[in-house]
């Protein structure tokens, strides 16, 4: 039994598709690890998140202090997108039962299994790139709101991935623009607040503009974090969240990463328009829109970081989360952890081995070689580099959604041997980094970790762990060839 399977009967939470997949090759660290990752997923999963979160008795509907009557609404509905609603959408259905009116709602097309549902259309989408999917699925939900009244409920279901996932163009403005722009700023190392400041003034639902097309209706938004801090007016570029950026910002970041030049003409014009003041802004707080809006924000990063360190601290490590706010680029986040690392096997600072640092956040890869790969996977070379030779010491990144950048692996894991066993296959861990090439770099070595989609997103979780001098050395005995 793996021990993700273990963890799932163990806490008689539903079966899932997903497998925590890594080459242990006799090492307990990298058992613990995959242990560790496992819970790190489960905590964040969709739907046992909504099962503790939301409530029905009766006809009472109850989320954190709200409460509301269902039988006050002539129509209760369900919409929304993201990497997480698809579990998120099956689970609202479970509860509101016979309340439940209709719903349409975005997901990723490589969802699999696909979800079943007699009441709540289910429109496939494409990520981290929009595509006409994702519009379409999102004019479904319009055409299915249609005209709305006070007398009407909508749910919104919101995560990470709904940026992209819930696309629609503003008026003037074609969805080839849209893709283009997106893609520029994925590419420039831009941070993802940065680039849904952008997006939010290139939509028609993003910024808040969807509660703007709610209105009157009461709203009630359940929102998963992607987000580094959890603002919500960030989570899927806050498309019921008063909005606080301008077209001046989103003009700001495309010449600061030096993209202002290379955007679509159409681009430039909006942006340019909505700056002096031709076109309307997005909508900002004290809005009479967002007075019968509530948004609840019901998982984070934070709790998959808090369940990984149970796990490793159940295996007898003095466990230590860093922070869920990490930022930065990926490689020179990587040396960081690494350094940490370092400073537990020599020093036995900020804690004494066995031990283990847990960091959630997002880093950013500035993309200049033309190699494959991701933020999780870029770490995790540049932390192998900086751990050469260290004994009893591995850095891991994970992608909680299963899927870092544009490959399918989540992440990968780096010990003290990594660097000499690729040195050992012709592999030269600088002109790898330099190429961006990091996972062609640990395909060719085994050590990718794997899960598949997991159905969720809460950022990326980043796990260190240190071995004590009297445990046995596995990347020691690997190094050796033994």
């Amino acid at each position: 039994m793996t021990p993700s399977t273990r963890s799932r009967k163990e806490s008689g939470l539903p079966q899932h598709s997903w497998r925590v997949r890594l080459r242990e090759n006799g090492s307990s660290s990298r058992r613990v690890l995959v242990e560790a990752i496992s819970q790190a997923i489960l905590a964040a999963d969709p739907r046992t998140i909504l099962r503790n979160k939301v409530k029905v008795r009766g006809n009472a509907l109850t989320v954190g202090t709200l409460s509301l009557k269902l039988s006050d609404f002539r129509r209760v509905l369900v919409i929304g997108g993201g990497k997480t609603t698809s579990g998120m959408a099956l689970e609202t259905e479970r509860i509101l039962d016979r309340w439940l009116t209709g719903g349409s709602v975005n997901i990723p097309a490589y969802t699999n299994p696909w979800p079943k549902s007699s009441r709540i259309e289910f429109n496939p989408a494409t990520h981290p790139v929009p595509s006409q999917q994702g519009c379409q699925g999102v004019r479904n939900m319009l055409k299915l709101v249609g005209q709305p009244s006070r007398d009407d409920l909508v749910i919104c279901l919101i995560s990470g991935g709904g940026s992209a996932l819930m696309p629609l163009p503003a008026k003037g403005l074609r969805l080839s623009d849209k893709q283009k722009t997106t893609h520029l700023l994925l590419k420039s190392g831009a941070r993802i607040d940065e680039i849904n400041t952008v997006r939010k003034h290139l939509s028609e639902i993003k910024g808040g503009r969807l509660a703007e097309k709610l209105y009157p209706a009461t709203v009630v938004s359940l929102i998963v974090s992607d987000v580094v801090g959890d603002r919500l007016d960030s989570i899927a570029s806050g498309p019921t969240v008063p909005d606080s950026t301008t077209y001046s910002d989103a003009y700001n970041v495309l010449k600061e990463h030096k993209l202002w030049d290379r955007i679509p003409r159409l681009v430039r014009n909006h942006i340019r328009e909505g700056r002096n003041g031709r076109l309307p802004e997005t909508p900002k707080e004290g809005s009479k829109i967002f007075k019968r809006v509530h948004n609840f924000l019901i998982g984070n990063n934070t709790e998959s970081c808090k369940a990984a360190a149970r796990a490793l601290e159940r295996r007898g490590y003095r466990t230590l989360i860093l922070s869920t706010r990490i930022q930065g680029e990926a490689s020179e986040v990587g040396k960081v952890i690494s350094a940490i690392a370092s400073s537990i096997r020599e020093k036995q600072l900020p804690i004494t081995a066995p031990a283990a640092i847990v960091a959630g956040g997002e880093t950013t890869v500035t993309v200049h070689g033309k190699g494959s790969g991701g933020r999780n996977q870029e770490l995790a070379l540049s932390a192998a580099m900086s751990i050469r030779g260290l004994p009893r010491t591995l850095v891991s990144s994970i992608g909680t959604d299963g899927i870092d950048g544009p490959t399918m692996a989540a992440g990968a894991v780096a010990d003290g041997s990594t660097v000499e066993r690729a040195l050992r296959r012709g592999l030269d861990p600088d002109t790898y980094l330099r190429e961006n090439n990091s996972h062609e770099y640990f395909k060719k070595l085994k050590d990718l970790i794997v899960t598949g989609p997991t159905g969720t997103n809460v950022n990326d979780i980043l796990i260190a762990i240190v071995g004590s001098a009297d445990q046995k050395s596995d990347t020691t005995r690997r190094s050796l060839g033994q």
